[in-house]
C-alpha cells in the first residue's frame, strides 16, 4: 500500500453488463477509459451484486452489510434508521467524504429526496432530484425521452456529465487530503440520453447473441417462463439484439468517466480507483429482459476493476467476489478496523497478492424489485450462492430450485437440481446458504428454504425451527442489545432463545 495520502474514488453506472466494457471481450462496446483503467489494475471476471436491482445493489454496497440486513431490500424501501453508510464510518473519522449521483437509498422515487444524508459532504451531494431541480419543466421530460437524443443534445445536458463536472471540482479541491469520492452515474440506464457521436455510435450495430438466447427454459423455474412470456414463442434464430442508446449512452457514460480519470492523474495520482456497476440485463438471454430474481450471469455478475499503487497491472482475478468485499476492503485501507457488523470479508488482500483467493463463495439474494409498482414479477424470494464452479439458486415460492456446473455450462443452460451424480455439491452449497442466512440473520429465513423437493434425508420440519435468537452486534455506533430473559446486556448474540 502506498504511503501517501488514503484516497479512494468509487466510479459506478447503473445497468452495466459485464461484456458492455470491452476488456471483458467485445471492443466493439468502445469504452477504452475503462478498458485503460482495467490494464492498469485488476480485472475481477467472477464479481457479483448482493441483489440485481439498483437501490438493494446499493443498499449492500455503502453499507457493508446485506440488502435483508440493512431494511433496504427493494427499490423505494429506505435504509434502516440504525444502519451506518460507509461515508458516516468514514467522516467520522475524519477523512472527507463526498457522494456524487444516483443514490437510490433514501425511501424516495426513482430520483431520490434531494436531500443529503449524514456523513457525506453537502456542497458535493448531488442526486437525480437536484439535476432535475436545475431543469424547466420542458427539460425534465426531454430527459426523460429517448427520442430527446435525435436532437443532437450537448452533453452537459445529462446527468453523467454535470456529475462528472463535480467530481473534477471535487479532486482540484481536495487532492491533497485523505478523502473517499463516489462519483455514481445514472447512465447507461434507460432513457439512455447521450449526444453525438454515441447517440448514433450503434444504430446499425447488433448486440452479439450467446447460446443462451436460444434458451427454452426447460427444467427451469415456472415464475422465469411468466417472466420471458411471448420470448419463449418467438423465433430465436431471427431475432437480432438491437438496443442503440443503451449501448450509446454506454460509450458516453465512458467518456465521462474518462475525463474523471484524466483529472484523477493530475490531482490524485497516488488514488485508489475502483469501477463497478450495480447490475446487468438480460438482453433477451434465457428469453429475459431487464433484471429481476436470477442468478444468471448477464444480470447478476457484474463488472469490477480496481487500480492504483501497489496493485498488480494487467491481471485477471477470476476467483468469485462481490459488492460486499469492497466496504470492509475501503476501511481496512483507510487503516480503520473493519466494523463487527460487516458480512464481508475486506478484499485488500486478495487485490495485492490475486493468488490469495479470500471468498469461498459468493451470494446473491432476491426479495422484489420495487414496493411502488408491479410489472416486475411482485415478490420472489430468491437466495443463491456460487463458488467458482457451482451455483445454486433457491426459489422459495417456487418448486423448481436451479443448480448449474459453469465448467461445463459456462451459459447456464441446463438445470442440474434433480442430477443424482451432483447431490455432494448441490448439498453441500445448500448447506453453506442456510448457514449463512442465519449467521446473518436473514429475517426471511426458516424450515422452508431447507425442505425442498430435491433434497434427500431431512428431519422433519419443526416450528422452531433452529432454536436460536441472534442479536445484532453493531456495536460501533450502538449499546450491547439487551438480553430478553433478563433485560442485561446481552453475553452471547446468538444463542437458544
Amino acid at each position: 500500500m502506498s504511503d501517501n495520502k488514503k484516497q479512494i474514488i468509487l466510479l459506478m453506472t447503473d445497468a452495466t453488463r459485464q461484456d458492455m466494457v470491452g476488456c471483458y471481450g467485445n471492443p466493439r462496446v468502445h469504452t477504452p477509459n475503462l478498458d485503460a483503467l482495467a490494464q492498469r489494475g485488476i480485472r475481477y471476471d467472477n464479481a457479483y451484486t448482493c441483489q440485481p436491482v439498483c437501490g438493494p445493489a446499493r443498499s449492500a454496497l455503502f453499507t457493508g452489510v446485506y440488502p435483508h440486513s440493512n431494511g433496504s431490500f427493494s427499490n423505494s424501501i429506505p435504509l434502516g434508521a440504525n444502519v451506518k453508510t460507509i461515508g458516516q464510518r468514514l467522516s467520522d473519522n475524519g477523512i472527507r467524504t463526498a457522494y456524487i449521483g444516483k443514490w437510490h437509498l433514501d425511501g424516495g422515487d426513482y430520483f431520490g429526496l434531494g436531500a443529503c444524508p449524514e456523513g457525506w459532504d453537502p456542497q458535493y451531494w448531488y442526486d437525480m432530484k437536484c439535476y432535475l431541480e436545475e431543469l424547466t419543466e420542458e427539460e425534465r421530460v426531454a430527459s426523460r425521452n429517448p427520442q430527446t437524443n435525435k436532437k443532437n443534445i450537448p452533453a452537459d445536458f445529462t446527468f453523467g456529465h454535470r456529475c462528472a463536472d463535480r467530481a473534477l471540482d471535487f479532486l482540484h479541491k481536495h487532492g491533497d487530503e485523505d478523502f473517499f469520492l463516489t462519483v455514481s452515474l445514472d447512465e447507461p440506464h434507460d432513457p439512455g440520453l447521450c449526444p453525438e457521436p454515441y447517440a448514433s455510435m450503434f444504430e446499425d450495430y447488433e448486440f452479439p447473441k450467446s447460446p443462451n438466447v436460444w434458451d427454452t427454459l426447460e427444467g427451469k423455474p415456472q415464475y422465469q417462463k411468466y417472466w420471458a412470456g411471448k420470448n419463449l414463442e418467438s423465433d430465436r434464430d431471427s431475432l437480432t439484439i438491437k438496443v442503440p442508446y443503451y449501448l450509446g449512452c454506454n460509450a458516453f457514460a465512458d467518456s465521462e468517466i474518462g475525463r474523471v480519470l484524466d483529472c484523477i492523474r493530475v490531482c490524485a495520482p497516488d488514488a485508489l480507483v475502483i469501477y463497478t456497476s450495480d447490475h446487468g440485463d438480460a438482453l433477451e438471454s434465457h428469453c429475459l429482459y431487464a433484471k429481476g430474481p436470477v442468478m444468471y450471469n448477464e444480470i447478476a455478475r457484474i463488472p469490477l476493476m480496481i487500480a492504483g499503487p501497489g496493485v498488480p497491472e494487467g491481471i485477471v482475478d477470476k476467483n468469485p467476489v462481490s459488492h460486499i468485499n469492497l466496504p470492509a476492503m475501503i476501511m481496512e485501507y483507510m487503516n480503520l478496523p473493519v466494523p463487527k457488523c460487516f458480512e464481508g470479508k475486506s478484499l485488500l488482500t486478495e487485490i495485492y497478492h490475486p493468488e490469495i483467493r479470500i471468498n469461498d463463495f459468493v451470494i446473491t439474494e432476491f426479495t422484489r424489485y420495487e414496493i411502488d409498482h408491479d410489472g416486475f414479477g411482485g415478490v420472489q424470494m430468491m437466495r443463491a450462492i456460487f463458488d467458482g464452479r457451482y451455483k445454486l439458486a433457491v426459489h422459495l415460492l417456487d418448486p423448481t430450485d436451479e443448480f448449474y456446473d459453469l465448467d461445463s455450462d459456462p451459459y447456464e443452460m441446463k438445470n442440474r437440481i434433480w442430477d443424482e451424480s451432483l447431490e455432494e455439491e448441490k448439498v453441500r452449497l445448500h448447506k453453506l446458504l442456510l448457514e449463512w442466512m442465519n449467521t446473518t440473520r436473514d429475517p426471511f429465513r426458516g424450515y422452508q428454504w431447507e425442505h425442498r423437493p430435491w433434497r434427500k434425508n431431512l428431519t422433519p420440519p419443526t416450528w422452531g425451527y433452529t432454536g436460536y435468537t441472534r442479536q445484532r452486534e453493531n456495536e460501533e455506533y450502538e449499546p450491547r442489545q439487551l438480553d430478553y430473559s433478563t433485560g442485561l446486556p446481552m453475553e452471547e448474540a446468538t444463542r437458544l432463545k
